[in-house]
């Protein structure tokens, strides 16, 4: 077991291959300010290559999983002046408002990307307020379990800004359709667990003490699965999103599918499949 514990973050990474990646800010309920961001980039840069780690859990400390960018410390990006202190953050060594506020928006919708890109299935343990940026971490997830007292914000149109931030405005319609998305987006209401999971924006609600065993169970099923064809079927998902048509689609299922089938973890899911036990995939 290896545990790594930054400033604004934690991550966990567990014998058997699942990664627990906890946002811990509690006293500011998880809010993202620019460490967290520094942070979040350092662990998916790592994950990237990292063929230890199978899943990922994404989960928050606190009362609150994250209630989006800390507008205190966002502030800074408004001043001319190179604020002491915050050198090592290359977006505010620079004086123009406007190209501060820039920057800092490709760093940080950056993270989202990277939570795409890379090939870990990520279970994000949603409770309390995921409200912009946190609805985005929820939103950029693969899957998501939620807590009863869960509230879903598209904060950023309700403090006049645009309510397309984060890549809402793509993951938002793939999830639950446009003409839902759109209501939610121009409304920036809350949306309960319920809703959500009706909605199919959650897989499902459970208690909130329950939501760590609940996102293990179903991280250990997909340990059961082979480590390449579980990475690889990650990527077709991210591909066919955005994919213009069914022909290009079957051609990356066919590589897939051939590139698979060489793996030798497929004797060894053949063996666990007809002597009725769990596969034993190497880590690596």
């Amino acid at each position: 077991m290896i545990k790594v514990n930054f400033e604004t973050i934690k991550f966990e990474l567990k014998e058997n291959g699942i990664g627990i990646l906890s946002l811990n800010r509690p006293e500011k309920l998880n809010a993202i300010n620019f460490q967290m961001e520094k942070e979040l980039h350092e662990v998916f840069d790592h994950l990237m290559v990292n063929l230890d780690c199978r899943v990922v859990i994404l989960r928050a400390e606190g009362r609150a999983f994250c209630a989006g960018t800390d507008l205190q410390e966002a502030l800074i990006l408004n001043t001319k002046k190179k604020p002491e202190g915050y050198e090592k953050y290359y977006f505010l060594n620079v004086s123009e408002p406007i190209k501060k506020k820039m920057y800092h928006q490709w760093r940080i919708s950056s993270i989202f990307i990277k939570m795409r890109k890379i090939s870990q299935p990520i279970i994000a343990l949603v409770h309390g307020a995921a409200a912009g940026g946190g609805f985005g971490f929820a939103m950029a997830s693969d899957i998501r379990i939620v807590g009863a007292d869960v509230k879903f914000i598209n904060a950023s149109i309700n403090i006049g800004l645009t309510g397309a931030d984060v890549g809402g405005s793509y993951f938002l319609p793939r999830l639950i359709g446009l003409s839902r998305a759109s209501e939610i987006m121009y409304t920036g209401r809350q949306v309960g667990a319920e809703e959500s999971v009706k909605i199919g924006l959650a897989l499902k609600s459970v208690g909130s003490k329950d939501l760590l065993e609940s996102g293990l169970e179903l991280a250990d099923e997909m340990l059961r699965k082979s480590p390449l064809g579980l990475r690889m079927t990650k990527q077709s998902l991210n591909l066919t999103l955005d994919s213009p048509s069914l022909e290009t689609i079957c051609q990356l299922e066919n590589s897939s599918i051939v590139l698979t089938f060489s793996s030798k973890d497929v004797n060894e899911a053949s063996a666990a499949f007809f002597g009725k036990r769990d596969p034993k995939y190497p880590l690596r």
